[in-house]
């Protein structure tokens, strides 16, 4: 895989609204990410500032720096998820740069680059192509729910969260990536834009997909990924949450993907949805674990994202929790999400002797 990409921050890398860089700076099948930009960390390296991990992804303050210091760049990835899926106005110069050195831009907003025609003419100019990930299907190339979910005999997984952007695709990622260590033959479902960019093969734009149609395509993703790969373990990647007033979701994994089993992911230090208190209260995980349980669903492990917490603090909740709640605890970003496998095999060998 050559692809080499370079990711378009807009100043944001170091905040949540980077969530698709961060994704591509943990790992893609799909590109080779080799710089990004972004002002404010510029000289930095993007896997320490995103971690504290080096990566040798380094930041560079303008597009003409990042080409000169870099070789052979294919791409930029339009890599910031923002609310409604705006193009900051910002961002123009970076993209109309890149497309002047030829480069094709990757965009992952709902706002799409092949509408703008001053960028199409760039791009017929220079040769670079405009990928919009998130444009919708064809009506004809979508698909309705037929029931053929329920032939489906491995375990299904949701990695559901009690909020948006938890890291809800990262703890699926890291538990299919686990299980590939451990002789599992788990397989990820992607729901959103940065699932494709990340190179995950099967799955669906879930909030680009015509409503009709959203549970038809999850089912189609999970039945053809299932058939296809001979998987043991199906996990689907999460969208914002069950209660999030913003965009609720979450119900169609349980009941049209039937999901009877969800790793619940959590920020202890959350309160607001989205941090915002006009949005109203996030509702206790025993509440969240309560309501999963009226889907005939179970919550099989709770991830704690540990935004805001010291690290005593982080262990202190996942003390915590693990008595309340009697399941495995995971930390994901501190240790990795290992104690999840015994739960799986678990579950395999009671597929199994069915």
């Amino acid at each position: 895989m050559n692809n080499r990409a370079i990711l378009l921050t807009d100043g944001l890398l170091s905040t949540p609204n980077a969530k698709t860089a961060h994704g591509l700076i943990r790992g893609t099948e799909r590109y080779t990410v080799v710089g990004a930009i972004d002002v404010p960390t510029d000289g930095q390296d993007a896997g320490y500032i995103l971690d504290g991990h080096v990566r040798d992804i380094p930041v560079f303050a303008s597009v003409e720096e990042a080409l000169t210091r870099l070789n052979d760049v294919d791409y930029a990835i339009v890599a910031i998820a923002t609310n409604g899926g705006v193009l900051p106005p910002t961002m123009l110069t970076d993209i109309k740069r890149c497309l002047e050195h030829g480069l094709s831009i990757v965009n992952g907003l709902h706002e799409f680059l092949n509408d703008k025609p001053e960028l199409v003419a760039l791009s017929e100019q220079f040769g670079g192509k405009l990928i919009d990930v998130r444009r919708p299907k064809a009506r004809t190339e979508l698909h309705f729910w037929t029931g053929e979910v329920k032939q489906i005999t491995a375990p299904i997984i949701a990695v559901m969260g009690t909020d948006c952007a938890l890291g809800k695709r990262t703890t699926a990622r890291l538990i299919r990536e686990a299980c590939g260590r451990n002789g599992l033959n788990a397989q990820m479902i992607y729901t959103g834009q940065t699932g494709w960019l990340q190179g995950v093969q099967y799955g669906f734009v879930f909030d680009s997909t015509l409503n009709d149609f959203v549970s038809g395509e999850l089912e189609h993703a999970l039945v053809s990924c299932w058939r296809e790969t001979g998987a043991d373990v199906l996990l689907i990647e999460g969208q914002a949450a069950l209660r999030n007033p913003s965009g609720p979701c979450g119900s169609e994994f349980l009941v049209s993907g039937n999901a009877r089993h969800v790793v619940l992911v959590h920020a202890p230090k959350r309160t607001y949805y989205d941090h915002d208190p006009a949005w109203g209260k996030i509702p206790s995980v025993e509440s969240e674990i309560a309501l999963i349980r009226v889907y005939n669903s179970e919550v099989i492990a709770l991830a704690i994202n540990t935004e805001d917490c010291s690290t005593e603090e982080a262990f202190t909740y996942q003390k915590q929790y693990a008595e309340q709640l009697g399941i495995p605890v995971l930390l994901p970003l501190q240790e990795g999400v290992d104690p999840i496998l015994p739960v799986l095999q678990a579950l395999l060998s009671k597929t199994h002797a069915h």
